[in-house]
């Protein structure tokens, strides 16, 4: 557990972040809009900036109190900044052999987490020739070489493009499982805490609003991860083997959704993203239809009506919630209403790979 009480003042900014505890395993996000305090938060955490006052411990372990505070250096922390901060003087090995000098004995060999973040081929290029999705691959090497006992990842992937983004925040998810290493991960893109997040520390004006699961951030009607999308459902679920028909099930013992095209080639996809304006309700189960998935859901929850739209909280076979989108007529019309049998038609998906 991380637990802490934090205030530190950067200029006209004040952090206070308030008491919190923050369980130190998987994906931590700390999600905010530019200028909550995410970064200071970090920065404070880390123990980056000397002047930051309060409390903090990592695991029993006391980082800070009134009166004391443990060096950066001795926090085995394991840093991934948005610009890399490579040393451009440096080759990719010699880059990854800085932190191997300075990590304890033990662990994964040089070779092996290069073969693993796919930097292998290019150990004896300058840095300064990669790509910025390579470089923060070497970064990520980097740290982890450094054998951390928390990894801090700030906005790694906001200067990369759509397909790099893609690739990194698989490479990212799969290494936090594989190491077990916590990770506190800085992100303003819903898309990206839809994609990582165990859990979503929210951050506005310098406070932590509030800590949730993943799950329960989206339940909110309200929630500050829906955009201009709107509400959004992510289903957790493993790959199936694509069938004759060129059709590949996803999900669980209890739960399948049929999906078609290249999502047959994702198989080590794990979560499915599901906008709520792209399922409709039925109270029978349609037969002459082209929609694929038709599931029957219990509805939990009728939110009140925003634009003529209103949101509607269903729960699925496996307990996993979905969330519709309907018109407010439409809501009416079925006289939806919490406890009610309804079939979901999903007429849209998209796997996060």
């Amino acid at each position: 557990m991380l637990k802490g009480d934090l205030s530190l003042k950067q200029g006209d900014f004040l952090l206070q972040s308030g008491a919190f505890e923050l369980e130190t395993s998987g994906i931590s996000v700390l999600f905010g809009r530019s200028g909550s305090g995410k970064s200071t938060l970090l920065r404070a955490i880390t123990g980056l900036d000397k002047h930051t006052r309060g409390s903090l411990s990592f695991n029993g372990e006391r980082w800070q109190d009134s009166t004391w505070r443990l060096p950066t250096q001795q926090r085995d922390i394991g840093f991934v900044f948005q610009d890399a901060a490579l040393f451009p003087h440096l080759s990719v090995r010699g880059n990854l052999e800085y932190a191997v000098k300075r990590a304890p004995a033990g662990g994964s060999s040089l070779v092996e987490l290069a073969e693993r973040v796919g930097v292998a081929h290019k150990l004896d290029q300058s840095v300064t020739t990669l790509s910025g999705g390579e470089k923060q691959r070497v970064a990520i090497a980097r740290a982890l070489l450094s054998k951390p006992r928390l990894l801090c990842m700030d906005e790694p992937l906001s200067a990369l493009d759509w397909r790099a983004k893609g690739e990194l925040l698989s490479l990212i998810d799969g290494l936090a499982r594989e190491t077990g290493v916590p990770v506190l991960y800085i992100t303003h893109a819903p898309v990206e805490v839809e994609r990582l997040a165990d859990r979503v520390v929210f951050m506005a004006e310098g406070r932590i609003e509030r800590i949730e699961t993943l799950r329960d951030a989206l339940a909110r009607p309200d929630s500050p991860l829906f955009d201009e999308e709107g509400p959004v459902s992510v289903l957790e679920g493993v790959m199936g083997t694509t069938d004759a028909d060129g059709l590949t099930p996803f999900g669980n013992d209890r739960l399948c959704i049929r999906l078609t095209g290249t999502c047959g080639e994702k198989k080590s996809a794990t979560r499915l993203r599901i906008l709520a304006r792209d399922v409709s309700l039925s109270l029978e189960n349609p037969g002459q239809i082209s929609i694929l998935n038709h599931l029957e859901v219990v509805v939990e929850a009728v939110h009140p009506e925003v634009g003529g739209r209103v949101s509607v909280a269903c729960r699925l076979a496996d307990g996993q919630l979905l969330l519709a989108e309907v018109t407010a007529y439409s809501s009416r019309r079925l006289s939806l209403q919490a406890g009610q049998q309804v079939y979901a038609l999903i007429k849209s998906v998209a796997l996060m790979e």
